[in-house]
């Protein structure tokens, strides 16, 4: 077919134009999936705010009973001093600490004035279960007759010293889990509320849904996770739940689904008009660009073919602005093939030298895991360790390829896989020192099997150990220290991990890859290695030259 260009940009308009009316029932449908999809994206994410809200409240009621458990007055059953510690540490909160016995007794309120005569409990069945299992639990919603208004209770069930069994619980004002239900996190049209096992409501963006009344949908007693549809009085709604498995209560948004759909049906009936109203223009337009086009697609064509002979192509002034753009664009093009191609080469040479260094370490962990291994099982956990750990270097050093590698974030990214929870157990200092990829590798690797080593005979293998991780040049070295401290000391655990892969990567790899110098120490309460590398085998200023060269 051989046509102006004209007759193609017309029937390019009647092509686009033509099945968009046709078949606008499909475009329409498509609209609506994907607006269902942001939604249940936009609500997941609301439930889930929701959900991590109302567990953050329940696990710090946990956390604090766990420490009102620790008071010798509960031991000694001293209840009148238990009753001014636990108000004086939920002063300003809207909580309040019970001790119940196995009666249901109340030994203890905190909403009321010690010596106060207490009734039984109102909420006996959770709090009979959480004795009977001897496990903590979370109460659905009650009236509390003390409170005067609706509660929850969290219980933990404890042994005392004379043998008695006891629930220390805290209850909590239902109203104080409002500011967990926000309504700026949800879509226009929706509401979310916090139902507990039962579908009972706790509290709710929608002033109709009041506390402790049932939920007018019926998601209780199936789960119904994630989005579902659901019809009452007549009325289709579009539901999203999430359930905490921590309280075991749900959290619910919903919206009618004539709200949700409206706006797509709208927005689609624009495009419809629009798209009409812009087809016509485009066509009385394409005869006069046609024009312009054809003689400068002509002079891209040739610009082109000279380019696919090697030739240099000097940009040309075009009409189209596009276009000139498009006779800029081959004129570096040609210009950048000659460069593309050089550095082509020089990636591959630097990708083949690296492949065969790290394939050499790869082969000296699998060589010395297999010797000191007692069985496959731990062969195949040590090994994959130090893979992981190779690996971590190596996303640094191709992160950082020209620039080097920072020695303190190579020293996080190793340690922090055997950080523990408390982290001021693991320090790091020392000033901004760049390695070149050998040295990274191999001082990574070094990092990484001091860690092992420290989790498993050293500092970190107890709960008060602390690992310290310091460095500093001194004229043309660096000077770095690994101490220990805290830790308890097994000579013969020690004498072990010295002949491990550990020892290996410190006295040969360090000392023969890099120069190092290194000092072994075993102090009272840990060990210490004094490594001195030559600073300038941390740096390789060749390699560094030829990445960054032209």
């Amino acid at each position: 077919m051989h046509h102006p260009v004209v007759f193609y940009l017309v029937c390019l308009i009647l092509v686009i134009v033509i099945p968009s009316f046709l078949f606008s029932i499909v475009v329409l449908k498509r609209t609506n999936e994907a607006q269902e999809r942001i939604f249940e994206s936009l609500l997941r994410t609301s439930t889930g705010a929701v959900n991590r809200a109302v567990e953050r409240e329940i696990s710090g009621m946990f956390s604090t009973l766990n420490f009102l458990s620790t008071s010798d007055s509960l031991e000694k059953g001293d209840y009148a001093s238990l009753h001014g510690q636990a108000t004086k540490a939920l002063e300003g909160t809207d909580i309040y600490f019970l001790v119940i016995d196995q009666t249901m007794r109340q030994l203890l309120n905190t909403r009321v004035p010690y010596g106060t005569v207490l009734k039984t409990t109102s909420e006996p069945v959770s709090a009979g279960l959480a004795l009977e299992r001897g496990e903590r639990i979370v109460s659905d919603l009650f009236f509390g007759r003390t409170a005067q208004q609706w509660v929850f209770n969290v219980y933990q069930p404890m042994r005392l010293a004379n043998g008695q069994h006891v629930l220390l619980t805290l209850t909590k004002n239902a109203e104080s889990l409002r500011r967990a239900v926000n309504p700026d996190i949800l879509s226009p049209g929706w509401n979310a509320a916090v139902l507990d096992s039962e579908g009972t409501v706790i509290v709710s963006t929608d002033d109709k849904q009041k506390t402790g009344t049932p939920f007018f949908l019926r998601v209780v007693p199936s789960l119904r996770l994630g989005v579902s549809t659901m019809r009452q009085g007549g009325t289709e709604y579009q539901v999203v739940t999430e359930f905490s498995s921590l309280a075991g209560w749900r959290m619910i948004a919903w919206a009618k689904s004539s709200d949700v759909q409206g706006p797509a049906v709208s927005s689609f009936l624009w495009l419809t008009i629009g798209g009409a109203v812009f087809a016509a223009l485009a066509a009385a337009s394409a005869v006069g660009i046609a024009r312009v086009l054809s003689r400068d697609v002509r002079l891209l064509a040739h610009d082109a073919r000279r380019l696919g002979h090697g030739e240099r192509v000097a940009p040309r002034p075009y009409a189209i602005s596009e276009l000139e753009t498009v006779s800029r664009a081959l004129a570096e093009a040609a210009d950048a093939r000659v460069k593309s191609e050089n550095e082509v080469r020089f990636l591959m040479r630097e990708v083949a030298h690296r492949s065969k260094n790290q394939l050499t370490v790869i082969q000296a962990m699998l060589n010395q895991s297999a010797a000191g291994a007692d069985n496959a099982a731990d062969f195949a956990d040590t090994f994959r360790k130090r893979v992981a750990g190779l690996a971590r270097s190596t996303d640094l050093m191709i992160a950082n390829a020209t620039q080097g590698v920072n020695l303190a974030e190579l020293a996080k990214n190793q340690l922090k896989p055997f950080t523990p929870d408390d982290t001021t157990r693991v320090r790091i200092a020392g000033p901004a020192v760049l390695l070149d990829p050998q040295a990274s590798q191999t001082l990574g690797m070094a990092l990484h099997e001091l860690s092992t080593n420290a989790t498993k005979y050293g500092a970190l293998a107890n709960e008060t150990g602390v690992v310290s991780l310091s460095w500093v040049t001194s004229g043309d070295d660096l000077n770095l220290i690994w101490r220990e401290s805290r830790a308890t000391i097994d000579k013969d655990a020690i004498a072990a991990s010295r002949k491990g892969f550990g020892s290996v990567v410190l006295e040969r790899m360090l000392g023969m890859a890099l120069d190092a110098k290194l000092d072994f120490i075993v102090h009272d309460d840990g060990i210490e290695w004094r490594v001195t590398i030559p600073l300038a085998r941390l740096r390789d200023e060749d390699v560094h030259q030829q990445g960054t060269a032209p």
